[in-house]
């Protein structure tokens, strides 16, 4: 049974779920999971949330990338407003996009080099007080270093 709090030590009343999850630091360091949808080969990165109509609330898809690099993102034919978080190879984040526009070609980025980006409803950042600077976990996702 330890082996299965190793992922949530640092967060007090984490606790693990059944399949992958991200774990971001919210307010007042307050652990928030969302459960994940992996985007990590190149015909998944390329679609993304693309044609889908809803998300559920604690749900998300996280990108996965070999190393970190900059990350442009954009809404064509993605129908539900999103919050985009960027995050680094340390697991911090390094920048949000918030209420992104949906069925739009304007590229969403930020001025750091990103490992992950995250993408969940919009509006959720600001629910939960997620910020840049904030720790990230990653749970239940094989092969990352």
């Amino acid at each position: 049974m330890p082996l299965m709090l190793l992922g949530c030590v640092s967060w007090p009343g984490c606790h693990r779920s059944d399949g992958p999850t991200v774990v971001l630091e919210g307010r007042g360091g307050k652990p928030v999971r969302v459960r994940i949808e992996i985007a990590r080969r190149p015909e998944q990165l390329s679609r993304g949330l693309k044609y889908r109509q809803s998300l559920p609330e604690d749900a998300g898809m996280l990108f996965i990338y070999p190393a970190d690099g900059h990350r442009r993102f954009w809404m064509q034919d993605t129908y539900i407003p999103l919050d985009m978080v960027f995050i680094g190879d340390n697991r911090r984040i390094v920048g949000v996009v918030e209420n992104t526009e949906p069925l739009t070609e304007e590229g969403r980025e930020v001025d750091a080099p990103s490992r992950f980006v995250l993408e969940v409803n919009a509006g959720f950042l600001k629910r939960h007080g997620v910020r840049p600077g904030s720790a990230v976990e990653i749970e239940g996702v094989e092969g990352l270093d």
